[in-house]
């Protein structure tokens, strides 16, 4: 797509009547002495960008592609430098000229004061509420940092920026939407009406390399018992639900049980807005599409289950069932599609469980508890509960093998669960015990010849020589 249809000069941002500063905070270059430099006002800064940035992008070559490439960047330099010097009465220094070319680079080439914050890896999330007030999440904790927007109406053109390759929209019709950026991070986008502080926009950022299981290890969120056992579980094809609340990490964790799916298995995965980032060469990423603007053409991830299964795959992967594709999704498990995986928002593995019992439910048929309830506990194997502690950091706090069915009542049973033992530092101090208790699909597993030790489940290996 050409640079002039992806910008265009309406696109010219304003500080639309306010003192707000556009910048994106202090290079991170510079020095205590250097950011103590006297800067031009900040109304006549951002008036000073918007000329600039209205000039540079009428002068582009419109052939151009607005990706990142060097040849785009080289020539904004180049005008930024001519335009800058046409300005009689403006004195910057080099700190101040530098920053600006960044930010009327990233207003070009990326997502504005939002660019310097993707960029910066230390970074989990990102949340815009409103124009003037942006919080960033680093190592589990939140704090506002100075970058700005100049306007609603600069939030707006990011916004737009962002879920118009994807073929979405927000506007009054439709006021929430889920996206994605190019590098996988998934962001939700709501705005007023329904949003009163503004246009609200909240971004959870992918690491640029994944997540793996020795990483997590490493930052004690699980042991690495619980690693070669559920190694064994994917590779044994059981089904797994991951259980959690709200950025507890349920997905990387998806993403690490999907690495240990064997490489010669046909794998469809199925999403709001894909995030899964699986390594194995036969892959089929599915994404459902919400309503037009007239109000039709909506694909559900119930739908896409739905196809799946006429697309000869070995494992299904919802990345989170939230609604009436739950009853697909178990209907694919006990259908021959075992292995499958997905994702649940729930506080404990009961709540998991009843959870499912209610989004079949949504689905709309006048089914009786008990055949629900039956359904699942044929389904499910493996519930991997996560919590977010009250340091910022995230656990596996609890595994529960599902058995079945006593009477009307699911039967689970714990195989690993989180001990606490403390604060030190203010870090959360404990550890992941084995109950002692060999789950009953273990004969699953040995029937593959694979063989774990029995101190993986927290018992004596003398006792089975």
């Amino acid at each position: 797509m050409s640079l002039l249809k992806r910008i265009e000069k309406k696109e010219t941002p304003t500080n639309g009547g306010t003192n707000n500063p556009p910048g994106t905070g202090p290079l991170p270059a510079e020095s205590a002495r250097q950011r103590q430099t006297p800067a031009p006002p900040t109304d006549k800064l951002a008036e000073l960008r918007a000329r600039l940035l209205s000039k540079i992008i009428a002068e582009l070559d419109p052939k151009l592609d607005i990706g990142h490439s060097d040849d785009l960047r080289r020539n904004i330099e180049e005008l930024f430098n001519r335009f800058l010097s046409e300005e009689p009465d403006v004195v910057l220094g080099r700190i101040e000229r530098q920053r600006l070319l960044e930010q009327l680079t990233a207003e070009i080439m990326g997502f504005g004061p939002l660019e310097p914050l993707l960029r910066d890896n230390s970074i989990d999330e990102i949340m815009v509420n409103g124009p003037n007030m942006i919080y960033i999440e680093r190592q589990g904790k939140i704090e506002r940092v100075a970058a700005r927007f100049d306007s609603e109406m600069h939030v707006y053109r990011i916004i737009d920026r962002i879920v118009a390759p994807l073929g979405r929209r927000v506007d009054e019709g439709q006021p929430f939407v889920d996206a994605r950026l190019p590098n996988g991070s998934r962001v939700n986008v709501i705005i007023p009406p329904l949003a009163l502080n503004g246009p609200t926009i909240t971004i959870r950022k992918f690491a640029t390399t994944p997540l793996t299981a020795d990483d997590l290890v490493k930052h004690a969120s699980f042991s690495q018992e619980f690693t070669e056992f559920v190694k064994a579980c994917v590779t044994a094809r059981l089904n797994i639900v991951v259980s959690g609340g709200t950025g507890t990490g349920k997905t990387t964790l998806l993403n690490i049980l999907s690495g240990y799916i064997p490489s010669d298995e046909r794998i469809i995965t199925i999403e709001d807005a894909a995030e899964l980032q699986l390594r194995q060469e036969h892959v089929i990423t599915l994404e459902s599409r919400p309503k037009n603007i007239e109000g039709k053409g909506e694909i559900t991830r119930g739908d896409l289950v739905v196809n799946a299964l006429r697309m000869r795959p070995d494992r299904i992967l919802v990345g989170e069932c939230r609604s009436a594709e739950a009853l697909d999704m178990l209907q694919a498990m006990n259908t021959g599609h075992e292995g499958s995986m997905t994702t649940v928002h729930a506080n404990s593995p009961r709540d998991a469980l009843h959870r499912l019992e209610t989004m079949v439910l949504m689905a709309g048929f006048d089914l009786p508890l008990k055949a629900i309830r039956e359904q699942i506990s044929s389904a499910i194997d493996v519930i991997i509960q996560l919590e977010r502690m009250r340091d910022g950091t995230r656990k596996v706090v609890n595994v529960s093998e599902v058995q079945g069915m006593e009477g009307d009542v699911i039967i689970t049973q714990e195989v690993y669960r989180w001990e606490t033992s403390g604060m030190k530092d203010g870090k959360v101090q404990g550890y992941l015990k084995a109950t002692g208790i060999r789950p009953k699909f273990i004969e699953r597993i040995e029937a593959l010849g694979i063989y774990l030790q029995p101190s993986i489940f927290g018992l004596d290996s003398r006792f089975y020589q």
